[in-house]
């Protein structure tokens, strides 16, 4: 009892077998392969009676994937046989969350919650960051990021009602969205435990994930053979793992099956698509002059953008982690929405604000990626997009083609530009002359510069 105890309050991980103390290599005095197997009943008792005993019923956020199918199982054989309420947030996975009940209950936990968070995720996240113009490394649309804080907001609330003694996620240690989930826990339920099973169990891989559940008989919709790593929601469905693992390799976009939301820039048709977007302080309310909610503006951006293989993105991502990942990305209606809403602040917005506000976009996308929604200076950013979008408005005219984005028209009651003074024609608003002078102060640094030089013989 007393290695027990020198186990268990001086080793921080105990999965980490290499950072074992040195005194209980002293202490026991058996083989390497003798010591591995006691460390590992000492776990067990540390998980079984430490841990276990103070966690009674945990909420698991629940998709139902393969991560979260064998994790409530888990739970039930580490946690005491703990109760486990399932919440599944719809966020727009569609048919994902069809017979999610059923393979909740059936495979131990007590109940499952759904939620639907569509319009408060369009509206209150989606929407925001592309009002900002907020772009992950230049290519990525943020899909699965800022659908994990309203989540993870979601869980913290339910967990605070039922009276849970922890929330659960699947997410992996070495992926964002454990910190992305995490964070936004800790702004609502600070003193919650969290379980992250990547972080604690045994299993290594997403073979051995499968291996688990087939051992213990819990239904998978996915084989060895199409296992990728999928994420979908109403804004995006992102592929990665099996062959993308390998940056070399061509996405295979015209295989059947591979794309979700639309196809191949080949297969689109041989004939543009012409899309009108009406926007009101930034925000998307009508295509093709029939008024919609967000909602239905994406779903229906998402079909015409898909047919005609707009919002494909393959690209080599910076983790917040610390690692690269490559993931293909599908984006269609939000790829059509950050391109019309970047057309119509061309006329409505001033230089100046436009520069800071693109600068304060990289930020922005920052922000969102590392899970800090709820933080001070997110809201900081939002307040002054808020303002830069007060003259967004107007219209927006598209022209999609095999997955291209052509401008063909804008339009807006606050446009800046004005024809008379752009014009090539005669005109009497704007005296040419004047540029002389303009051009004698803007260049005069380096005019005395150079005259300078000549003096020093340079």
């Amino acid at each position: 009892m007393t290695n027990k105890k020198i186990f268990l309050h001086s080793y921080a991980n105990p999965l980490d077998i290499s950072k074992f103390p040195c005194i209980i290599m002293d202490r026991v005095q058996v083989d390497a392969r003798r010591i591995e197997w006691k460390i590992r009943i000492y776990i067990a008792i540390w998980r079984t009676f430490i841990m276990a005993k103070e966690i009674k019923k945990v909420v698991l956020a629940y998709s139902g994937g393969l991560d979260t199918s064998i994790i409530i199982t888990w739970l039930k054989e580490n946690y005491n046989n703990c109760g486990v309420i399932a919440v599944s947030a719809d966020v727009g996975q569609g048919t994902e969350l069809d017979g999610l009940e059923e393979k909740a209950i059936k495979t131990g936990a007590s109940k499952l919650i759904v939620l639907d968070l569509k319009d408060e995720f369009v509206n209150d996240y989606v929407f925001p960051t592309v009002q900002a113009g907020a772009v992950y490394e230049n290519r990525y649309l943020l899909g699965t990021s800022f659908a994990r804080p309203i989540i993870g907001k979601k869980l913290a609330e339910i967990a605070l009602e039922e009276g849970a003694d922890a929330i659960c996620h699947g997410a992996t240690g070495k992926g964002n969205d454990q910190v992305r989930f995490e964070l936004a826990i800790k702004a609502f339920a600070p003193d919650m435990k969290i379980i992250a099973p990547w972080r604690e169990w045994s299993i290594k891989s997403r073979d051995e994930e499968i291996d688990y559940a087939e051992a213990h008989n819990i239904p998978l919709k996915i084989n060895r053979e199409t296992n990728y790593s999928k994420d979908k929601n109403l804004w995006h469905l992102s592929h990665e793992g099996l062959d993308l693992e390998d940056p070399a390799n061509e996405p295979q976009y015209e295989k059947k099956g591979f794309l979700e939301l639309g196809v191949s820039p080949i297969d689109a048709p041989d004939k543009p698509t012409y899309v009108t977007i009406h926007f009101e302080k930034g925000i998307p309310t009508a295509i093709d002059g029939k008024e919609m909610g967000g909602v239905e503006i994406v779903e229906t951006l998402n079909k015409l953008g898909g047919e005609n293989g707009i919002g494909l993105a393959d690209l080599v991502e910076n983790r917040l982690v610390g690692m690269k990942s490559r993931g293909v990305y599908e984006t269609p209606g939000g790829t059509i929405l950050y391109h019309a809403h970047d057309v119509l602040e061309t006329i409505t917005l001033d230089k100046e604000t436009a520069r800071v506000k693109q600068y304060l976009s990289i930020k922005f996308a920052d922000i969102v990626y590392n899970g800090q929604w709820y933080t001070p200076l997110r809201e900081a950013l939002t307040a002054f997009v808020n303002e830069t979008q007060k003259t967004v408005t107007g219209d927006v005219k598209l022209k999609l083609y095999k997955g291209n984005i052509i401008n063909a028209g804008v339009t807006s009651p606050y446009t800046l530009y004005d024809e008379e003074v752009a014009t090539f024609d005669a005109e009497d608003v704007y005296n040419q002359k004047d540029a002389e002078g303009f051009i004698n102060l803007f260049g005069l640094p380096i005019h005395v510069k150079a005259k300078l030089d000549q003096k020093r013989g340079k």
